[in-house]
């Protein structure tokens, strides 16, 4: 337990033992107050439960803090205490107990200050918790918007495994799409200049110089076999290739930050005949949550508060931008049953993340179990939740 919760518990029961031996009239007191002192010289650790307790106990502050005091329990960590007006209720840490601390510290090592008593499920087992983070497409090397992800991420499990939640660290690995098409279209136009081949690139394709890099890497391990290739098999080999390589960097990148996940989970996972959209699709449509529009289907989340509908299936049959969250985020509660989520996404996603609520709901389940964490630029923002 934090210190001062244990300070807080050691003042309600003196206020109880007050009330007990007639010093306290009958009252419920409010919950406990402990805090830093803005003056350090005043002590470690202050309550102002003495004028918190005034207006139902219709005493003055003063005498309230008296008997508190009298009969607060002893403590191994308190080595003394002060009444000060107008009520507050200074509180120092004993010098000894202090002490100890440097030897309970080197005991418990990187565990130090960790909650003892976790928040458990049904069965008794901790709690478990899926950090999101980082989950740059895999379509170039991390940059420093992804560094502040990371470091965000990182910290935020940390703190739910210091609090007793069972963490797992994932990365989403977005490699279904437009983004890798793209990726693997450039790659293949820098692996044919590699070789003088001429096959400029258009203005959508990625013009960065670490795509020639890639490009000759592979020219000098695979030599011009892909040239053989019809076009797309080619492409789609090269794909293949640099989504391995990328990630492989994208590892080296965050384990020198010395971060490590737990799982890295594919996109393309989800659209697989036997994959978790199809499976979640199917339960949607028998929930009656889906309809043809214009010759789409969508997900009918102004069933659930929010403000239009999503598109699920284009008109083109292919997946719509919101298919992937259902997927994803339905695994995350279902399949693999998380009890908590927190996303780490950028700023840029802010629209994305109020609407995942609606979606949550559609789900049928409990919006209050994802929370989504947004960062921009050169700070962090703060955190975006229901």
């Amino acid at each position: 337990m934090l210190l001062r919760n244990r300070i807080a518990a050691l003042v309600a029961a003196a206020v109880g033992d007050a009330q007990a031996a007639g010093d306290l009239p009958d009252f419920v007191p409010p919950a406990i107050e402990v805090s830093r002192p803005k003056d350090a010289t005043r002590g470690d650790y202050a309550t102002s439960a003495a004028m918190q307790c005034a207006r139902v106990a219709k005493m003055a502050p003063l005498a309230i803090g008296q008997a508190i005091v009298k009969r607060l329990p002893q403590a191994d960590f308190i080595g003394g205490v002060e009444l000060a007006a107008p009520g507050f209720i200074n509180i120092r840490l004993a010098d000894a107990w202090l002490v100890g601390q440097v030897a309970a510290i080197e005991t418990a090592a990187g565990r130090y200050g960790d909650i003892d008593l976790p928040e458990t499920g049904p069965d008794g087992q901790a709690k478990t918790c899926q950090v999101e983070f980082i989950s740059a497409n895999p379509t170039g090397p991390l940059h420093m918007g992804s560094a502040r992800n990371a470091v965000l991420g990182d910290s935020l499990a940390n703190i739910m495994a210091a609090a007793g939640y069972a963490v797992q660290r994932e990365y989403y690995v977005n490699d279904a799409g437009t983004q890798m098409r793209t990726f693997a279209e450039t790659l293949y136009r820098r692996y044919c200049q590699a070789f003088g081949r001429a096959a400029p690139l258009e203005s959508h394709h990625y013009q960065g110089a670490y795509m020639i890099d890639l490009a000759q890497e592979i020219a000098g391990e695979h030599g011009d076999r892909f040239l053989a290739l019809p076009e797309d098999e080619a492409i789609g080999a090269l794909s293949e290739i640099g989504l391995a390589k990328i990630l492989a960097g994208i590892r080296v990148s965050a384990e020198k930050l010395r971060i490590h996940f737990d799982r890295w989970f594919s996109e393309r996972s989800l659209y697989e005949p036997t994959g978790t959209f199809e499976s979640v699709l199917a339960q949607l449509r028998a929930a009656g949550v889906t309809a043809i529009k214009d010759g789409a289907e969508w997900l009918l989340t102004s069933n659930f508060g929010s403000d239009r509908d999503e598109v699920v299936i284009r008109s083109s049959g292919q997946p719509g931008y919101y298919a992937s969250d259902i997927a994803y985020h339905y695994d995350k509660f279902v399949v693999r049953g998380f009890d908590r989520v927190i996303d780490v996404w950028a700023v840029d996603h802010q629209n994305q993340a109020r609407r995942m609520p609606h979606l949550m709901k559609a789900l049928g389940l409990d919006p209050d179990r994802l929370t989504i964490v947004l960062f921009c630029g050169q700070a962090i923002s703060s955190p975006w939740t229901r």
